[in-house]
């Protein structure tokens, strides 16, 4: 075979190999990600970022050539990216609504939105204060303005009014607040303060006796309890009734068994929200915490997976 044919066919196949991958990446709006290898980013609700950070870091260690940056943003701002397709993968703790996903069909785009696990809304006061059961009642009262005084819940109380302390004016907890808490009421307390980050609500609450935090319970748990059963050391979680007075009898904490079993009665889904034709690294990603590992992961952390045969029993235990 002549030697410059064989030349000139290399060449040739080469050119076309190239302008194959050219035209791949052009479909692909430029990205390079495969399900398991790439750099990619995605946004995220702030107050789940302790979880996402210990999925991402066994993700990671399982596939090496994946790289994921999380971008925590507020919901409006992480909606928007959505939408502009800026964004291929949203984990937060709302589904869609029928309008967002019929305008993502405007798009050409069909949303895949799909439950990965549960985290309870906690309620969060200062250690020095001792009334740390509270009601759902006594709740929707301080957020419509109706309780502002710890007097007025306990006579016998120090602490002044009460200060209620968000994570920021735009975040999924305070959606979650307005439409499953206050049930569409607007939030009307005197004395409402607006951290930046989750852990600046925990801060808020350690130096402030007169006030009370809401935040995700997975900014919450002692990681160095593997039983999930305790919580931070610098702060009190409220216990909570769905009864007309609170008591040790009738309140729960959101430890995972009351997630499950109802007991405790804020436990918001965690979605993930995928926006990704391409099926690379975002879809890979949140499907990945969807199977075994990323639900244990969710598990050990101290949450309520999506997925899983949990039982639980009841234990009597007789003091001597």
């Amino acid at each position: 075979m002549n030697k410059h044919f064989v030349i000139a066919l290399f060449c040739a196949i080469f050119l076309i190999a190239a302008a194959v991958s050219c035209d791949n990446s052009s479909k692909r709006g430029g990205r390079t990600d495969t399900p398991t290898s790439g750099t990619i980013s995605f946004v995220a609700d702030e107050s789940l970022s302790p979880i996402l950070e210990e999925l991402i870091a066994q993700f990671e260690y399982e596939y090496p050539q994946a790289h994921l940056e999380p971008l925590y943003i507020d919901e409006t701002a992480a909606m928007d990216s959505i939408n502009e397709l800026k964004s291929c993968l949203y984990i937060t703790s709302r589904a869609l609504t029928e309008q967002e996903v019929a305008f993502l069909k405007t798009k050409r785009q069909r949303p895949e939105v799909f439950p990965i696990g549960y985290d309870g809304l906690a309620f969060i006061s200062n250690r020095t204060n001792n009334d740390t059961c509270i009601t759902v009642n006594n709740i929707k009262h301080i957020l419509s303005g109706e309780v502002t005084s710890w007097k007025q819940l306990n006579p016998s109380s120090d602490k002044g009014d009460i200060e209620v302390v968000f994570d920021n004016k735009l975040s999924a907890t305070l959606r979650y607040v307005v439409d499953s808490v206050m049930e569409g009421r607007q939030i009307e307390s005197p004395n409402i303060v607006a951290a930046k980050t989750s852990k600046e609500v925990v801060d808020y609450v350690d130096q402030t006796p007169n006030a009370i935090g809401v935040i995700g319970s997975n900014w919450l748990n002692d990681r160095r309890d593997t039983t999930n059963t305790t919580f931070r050391k610098n702060i009190h979680v409220m216990s909570v009734s769905t009864k007309d007075t609170a008591t040790w009898e009738n309140s729960w904490k959101p430890y995972q068994a009351y997630l499950l079993d109802g007991r405790y009665p804020f436990a918001r889904t965690i979605y993930a929200i995928l926006v990704d034709p391409q099926r690379g690294l975002p879809y890979s990603f949140a499907n990945w915490i969807s199977k075994p590992k990323g639900q244990l992961i969710i598990f050990k952390a101290g949450l309520l997976p999506y997925r899983g045969d949990i039982t639980y029993r009841r234990v009597n235990v007789k003091k001597e």
